[in-house]
């Protein structure tokens, strides 16, 4: 067997193994995010949206649908890799990978692509849940695609760094209570840049998920406060950035030989 035959089986077992894993206990991994952005919805979209009127000319329950739905993509496909690889750094298992005949590459491709089909499961159930509230019609269907398939990427691979670098399950919780959360509340999920004064405009830009969540609000609605080729662009660089960042520190055994 050729070394790239090799690799594709290993690719596809670990993808495999993943995905049957969220799909064994869907009640964990696919419900509870839908369950607390329906939630959301009621809250905000309705008791709260309807005191707010329209933003860009949608009501506010359409134009905070996208933000949600990329706020499900990015926590879920981040704690899905991160909570797997450190679950596997932690019973050892991730040691036989190691010294497996498979490129480092493949491994976290594997485990990446675990958690992107989670993201993207959970980003269409919060979907057609957001359908019983409200309408939406996708605009740009490509561009929505793009965006949301690439911020889940992203975040699969930060949340691949950090289950490096964790030496306990409660390091695992830090990044999203304390970087990824705040940043995805000031990431214009609930309201338009727009609407803020200086310097608040300008300190926004600098939220990576700001973006994310403009460009994915851009392919189903039409509308976005940044540029939307820009913004892609940006996203994949830290795709590729982040992508070289993990397959080099799992060639260094970074976290996993100590």
């Amino acid at each position: 067997m050729s070394n790239l035959s090799a690799n594709l089986v290993a690719y596809r077992t670990i993808a495999r193994r993943e995905i049957v894993r969220i799909l064994r206990i869907w009640t964990q991994t696919l419900i509870p995010p839908v369950i607390t952005i329906t939630l959301y919805f009621v809250i905000f979209g309705k008791l709260i949206g309807g005191r707010i009127g329209t933003i860009e000319g949608f009501t506010y329950m359409q134009f905070i649908v996208p933000g949600m739905v990329m706020m499900s993509v990015i926590n879920n496909s981040y704690m899905n890799i991160s909570s797997s690889f450190f679950g596997a750094k932690f019973q050892r298992s991730v040691e036989e990978m190691l010294v497996a005949p498979m490129s480092n590459w493949v491994i976290l491709a594997g485990y990446v692509t675990g958690a992107v089909a989670r993201a993207l499961a959970v980003g269409v159930l919060v979907l057609v849940v957001a359908l019983f509230f409200t309408n939406l019609h996708l605009v740009h269907p490509l561009i929505a695609l793009v965006s949301v398939t690439l911020g889940a990427i992203i975040f699969a691979l930060a949340g691949f760094i950090n289950a490096m670098y964790a030496k306990k399950f409660d390091d695992i919780a830090l990044v999203p209570t304390f970087i990824i959360t705040p940043l995805t509340y000031l990431g214009g999920v609930f309201y338009s840049i727009k609407m803020m004064s200086e310097p608040w405009q300008t300190i926004s830009r600098a939220n990576p998920i700001l973006y994310m969540v403009n460009t994915f609000r851009f392919g189903v609605l039409g509308i976005s406060d940044v540029s939307v080729g820009p913004a892609l662009l940006v996203m994949v660089g830290f795709v590729i950035a982040l992508g070289v960042l993990a397959v080099h520190l799992l060639k260094r055994g970074v976290g996993l030989r100590s």
